[in-house]
């Protein structure tokens, strides 16, 4: 085993290291303005850069070029050791707090989710508000992508690394001929869009640290907020409008961004197959969800019923997880309805979670595929994409992928149900979490947090996030008995 971990610590240790100068601007803004959660940051940022300089330093010794394994490795590795790293300013400044809970909100920071065990969050200090959800920002995109631009650097190729991080069915797509390039390019469209974000946030109202803050979440998809009421606290149609409108770019593929920053052009847009699929389920589903309340008389009038209904759906199917209105009081239908949309509607390459609209575009192609064999079994009907045909391996990926999503999501609901949750309350949680979107229904409801779990069931949520974040099966590969093996 020591012959498969030893060569990736050098690399490990400067994620860490990367991590730890990352605690700086909450550690600066918390100076700036006076709040008192600075200990806990000058704290955490020593012994997090500390404990990733002496990892890069010892794994020096045995460092040599990344092989397919090495890159599971770490990536799984990575996700394990950030969160405990990230959940030690909220223990420093928290200590009521346990491990487990801390643990489980900074699992849900870094892997984009959302989902919370934190209440009182106006009364919290600023920065911390402002780490929780930075790390929203820095998982969003993946902290290995941003990691891949300094590899060459260090000598160590990181391709490997960046075919674990985005396992998605056409991962090995190439934007650019080097993969430090295409990292670079991903992060610099990501950060424009953020920027972006965060100047039409606080043109709308907001002040320049909550601006910020919210547009970490946005951008990253992940939901966190500095309000216990979500963006409902701030009551502006114009800001929900700002982050619908952002959680939507989040939700497209950020390939397809760079390309279109990169040419100055907008058909990259028009030419990327999942952006018509994707932009039209959100929208016509939050549209007819809207027609179905009113219709319901949940509210009196159609244009209030719009507003929340096309917010609230936009900000659950692309896993953003704000929420402007509880949403656990509407019809179940609605509810439902919106989990579904989490599931599958954001495309490959975005920061948002769930299966993908990519997969399911193939999954719906091979039905219809396999119906039209019925009818005429000796026809050549190959599954296009975007005008290419797709390989049969590809096919076979996205089935295989769906069998191990379908029966993660019945074994850990069944996990959850076997401790002591109602079934609703454990189907929902283990749909929120798989899917990164955050709040659930039933006692995990928007209105409510994930506290109402015990440590067990908290345990099993946090893997079932770092699941979800990994797409299944780089998690998976590393827990076979071959991949220990010569």
């Amino acid at each position: 085993m020591h012959r498969r971990i030893l060569p990736i610590l050098n690399v490990l240790g400067l994620v860490i290291a990367v991590f730890g100068l990352s605690m700086l601007l909450p550690l600066f803004i918390s100076l700036g303005i006076g709040d008192d959660a600075q200990l806990a940051f000058d704290k955490v940022f020593l012994l997090t850069f500390g404990c990733g300089l002496l990892l890069w330093l010892f794994g020096r010794l045995y460092r040599r070029e990344l092989k397919s394994r090495d890159g599971f490795l770490l990536v799984v590795m990575i996700w394990l050791l950030l969160p405990v790293f990230g959940a030690q300013p909220l223990m420093f400044y928290l200590p009521e707090l346990s491990f487990t809970d801390a643990y489980f909100e900074a699992m849900s920071g870094l892997t984009a989710t959302g989902a919370t065990v934190l209440g009182g969050l106006d009364a919290l200090p600023p920065s911390i508000n402002l780490w929780r959800t930075q790390m929203h920002f820095i998982g969003g995109m993946g902290v290995i992508v941003l990691v891949v631009a300094v590899l060459p650097m260090l000598g160590v190729g990181g391709r490997q690394m960046f075919k674990a991080e985005t396992p998605t069915p056409m991962k090995d797509t190439k934007l650019t001929p080097r993969m430090t390039e295409t990292a670079k390019g991903l992060w610099g469209a990501y950060m424009l869009l953020t920027t972006a974000c965060t100047l039409s946030f606080w043109a709308g109202g907001m002040g320049w640290l909550d601006a910020l803050t919210h547009a970490f979440s946005v951008m990253g998809l992940g939901g966190f907020s500095s309000h216990d009421a979500s963006l409902g606290y701030f009551d502006s149609v114009t800001l929900e409008a700002i982050a619908a409108g952002f959680a939507l770019l989040a939700g497209i593929n950020f390939a397809t961004h760079f390309m279109a920053l990169r040419h100055l052009s907008l058909n990259p847009y028009r030419y990327d197959s999942e952006i018509r699929w994707f932009l039209s389920v959100v929208l016509l589903s939050g549209i007819g969800l809207a027609l179905f309340l009113w219709a319901k008389d949940f509210y009196l009038d159609f244009p209030t019923a719009l507003r929340y209904a096309l917010f609230n759906t936009i900000s659950v199917a692309t896993t953003l997880g704000f929420a402007t209105d509880d949403y656990n009081t509407w019809p179940l239908f609605a509810g439902m309805w919106m989990l579904l949309l989490a599931t599958f509607s954001t495309s490959a390459g975005s920061t948002g979670g769930g299966i993908k609209m990519m997969r399911a575009i193939l999954l719906y192609k091979q039905v219809y595929r396999e119906l039209i064999k019925l009818l005429h079994p000796n026809a050549e009907t190959p599954t296009k994409l975007g005008g290419s045909v797709v390989p049969n391996k590809i096919i076979y990926a996205v089935l295989a992928f769906m069998f191990i999503y379908v029966a993660a999501t019945v074994v850990l609901s069944l996990i959850l149900i076997a401790s002591g949750l109602d079934v609703f309350t454990a189907f929902s949680a283990i749909v929120a979490t798989l899917n990164n979107t955050g709040p659930g229904l039933g006692q995990v409801g928007p209105a409510s947090t994930y506290a109402v779990l015990s440590d067990f069931q908290t345990w099993v949520c946090s893997f079932s996030m770092l699941l979800g974040r990994l797409e299944l099966f780089t998690l998976l590969v590393v827990l076979t008995p071959a991949f220990w093996k010569k």
